[in-house]
């Protein structure tokens, strides 16, 4: 059913507010047309997620779906429940394009997403998306869970079942085999393919093999995701194998997490972005997703060069015992720790799980030299991830990326808003703070306070953009018959709370969260509804 929009002349955020600010509930009762709703939100202000001028209206909902938008106030006696939004900012429920869903089947309320807004999130990024696949969706489902879910088929786990971590080219039986591992991922429901072409065993692969296994989810009608082979000194290589794998394999694809690591480059987001848009304009369906922060999070040894961890941690460490190639392992981080993720300077490697010591949690590695008493070296720092490779591995969150190539990217029209994060609880290690606060941040820091966007740039940015460059049909926008899937949130309010020294704090400003059709924030207080879907491609 049409509804009637109320164009304001002036769409900035300044204006939105403002009138926020000023707007009153129109007093007329208007007549259902749909009888009796569960739930009917009124007075608020929609932002739809195309971009379009937000507007004053009532949303109705009736069991999964949004059934009525009204300019004209609708009769609240017709509704199970009724929420006030005067004030309030009605949105579509923030959909995560790369979430780490890992710990799903432990944390299935997924409270750490829900209270950001995320209502849909895609699991299986950086080449890491489960196997054997039909099983773990089924396992999925029956853990019931508090938010909808789809996946990707992760080149790493295809690689890693195949060939182990043998640095070489795959035999033509091993590509086979691989392709029809991809190639089964997608009857069962996958929505694309992702590749870590910086980790293991992706950093083995060469672009024909990367183009082969795209080709084979292109054709089932999924997408290409790539955490790139390089995000520092090699970040315009990196860029252009990506591009080039979404010109060959004639697929769509996602520059994730897209980011300019390392003091030596940044300002190179100028160059990157200009590549996109020269990609756009030749053919290739090439976009970006971007959590707003700039430190980044993943496991120590990503500081190792990929040929010293051919075989794993044992032959890393095997390899350390010889002199000459543990000078070739250790000068190789030392490299690393200067001109990429090390950002030159041990304070900017914060360790952030440590199974081993959780002493040193939240510490970094110049705190970790000073406690052993000795020198805050880029040597030493190289040792020292040696020695946490030793007793069991760490992850760290790097702080070597520049605000202005985080906002410069941010506000690129073909970039959307992605967590990266991993669902988890207070109390668990000192996660990075997108854990937490991603979507509020962009909402709350970006668009009201430095205007890096607009709120409704900000809300197409999180809602449409991701749903359409997932194919998912029916959510990310407010429209009538679509999935009840909304955000209620103060746009005065919205902030991320979550800091790299507390990281373990909820958002504000998210007051509702609807998730088909049930209330899973309910005036700011998480309700465990389990109301989430798994979202397959091929049922979509």
């Amino acid at each position: 059913m049409p509804y009637r929009r109320k164009v304001m002349l002036d769409p900035s955020l300044k204006l939105i507010l403002v009138i926020l600010l000023l707007i009153h509930p129109l007093q007329i009762l208007g007549q259902s047309n749909t009888g009796n709703w569960d739930l009917l939100i009124r007075d608020g202000t929609v932002i739809d997620g195309r971009g379009g001028p937000p507007f004053q209206a009532d949303v109705a909902i009736q069991g999964d779906q949004i059934v009525e938008i009204s300019e004209i106030s609708l009769d609240p006696r017709a509704a199970d429940r009724v929420i006030n939004a005067t004030g309030m900012v009605i949105a579509p429920g923030f959909v995560d394009l790369h979430a780490h869903l890992d710990p799903l089947l432990r944390l299935p309320s997924s409270e750490s997403h829900v209270r950001q807004g995320v209502t849909t999130a895609l699991g299986g990024p950086d080449g890491g998306g489960p196997w054997p696949f039909a099983k773990h969706l089924k396992a999925v489902e029956e853990a019931s869970i508090g938010m909808n879910v789809g996946f990707l088929v992760g080149h790493n786990t295809v690689r890693r079942t195949v060939m182990g971590l043998e640095n070489r080219v795959p035999t033509a039986v091993e590509l086979n085999r691989m392709k029809n591992m991809i190639a089964q991922a997608m009857r069962e429901g996958a929505w694309g393919i992702s590749t870590g072409l910086k980790y293991l065993p992706g950093a083995f692969s060469e672009l024909e093999e990367v183009i082969a296994l795209s080709e084979i989810a292109g054709q089932a009608g999924g997408f290409y995701t790539s955490h790139l082979r390089e995000e520092g000194l090699g970040l315009l290589d990196g860029v252009s194998e990506a591009l080039e794998i979404g010109k060959q394999a004639n697929l769509p694809i996602v520059l994730t997490h897209h980011k300019v690591v390392g003091q030596p480059m940044w300002g190179a987001s100028i160059q990157t972005l200009a590549m996109v848009d020269s990609a756009r304009k030749a053919g290739t369906d090439a976009m970006i997703d971007q959590y707003p922060y700039t430190a980044s999070y993943t496991g120590i040894g990503i500081l190792i060069p990929a040929w010293a961890m051919e075989g794993g941690d044992a032959a890393l460490l095997t390899r350390m015992s010889d002199p000459v190639l543990s000078d070739s392992i250790l000068n190789g981080i030392t490299f690393n720790i200067v001109n990429d993720r090390g950002g030159n300077d041990l304070r900017r490697v914060q360790l952030a799980l440590v199974s081993w010591d959780r002493t040193l949690e939240g510490q970094t590695l110049h705190d970790w030299a000073l406690r052993e008493g000795l020198p805050s070296t880029p040597e030493i720092g190289a040792r020292l991830v040696i020695e946490a490779v030793r007793r069991g591995g760490a992850s760290a969150i790097f702080h070597a990326m520049s605000e202005q190539d985080v906002e410069r990217i941010m506000a690129h029209p073909f970039t959307m808003i992605a967590s990266d994060g991993r669902l988890t609880k207070p109390g668990e290690g000192h996660p990075h703070p997108r854990w937490y606060g991603t979507f509020p941040r962009v909402l709350g820091l970006y668009a009201r306070e430095k205007g890096t966007i607009s709120l409704v740039e900000a809300v197409r940015k999180m809602t449409s953009l991701p749903a359409e460059r997932l194919g998912l049909r029916m959510r990310g926008e407010i429209r009538e018959g679509w999935f009840a899937d909304v955000v209620i949130f103060d746009p005065l309010v919205v902030a991320d709370q979550a800091t790299f020294e507390e990281p373990h704090q909820y958002p504000i400003g998210i007051k509702w969260v609807v998730i088909n059709g049930k209330l899973a924030v309910e005036e700011g207080v998480f309700r465990d509804v389990r109301a989430g879907r798994v979202l397959r491609r091929h049922l979509n």
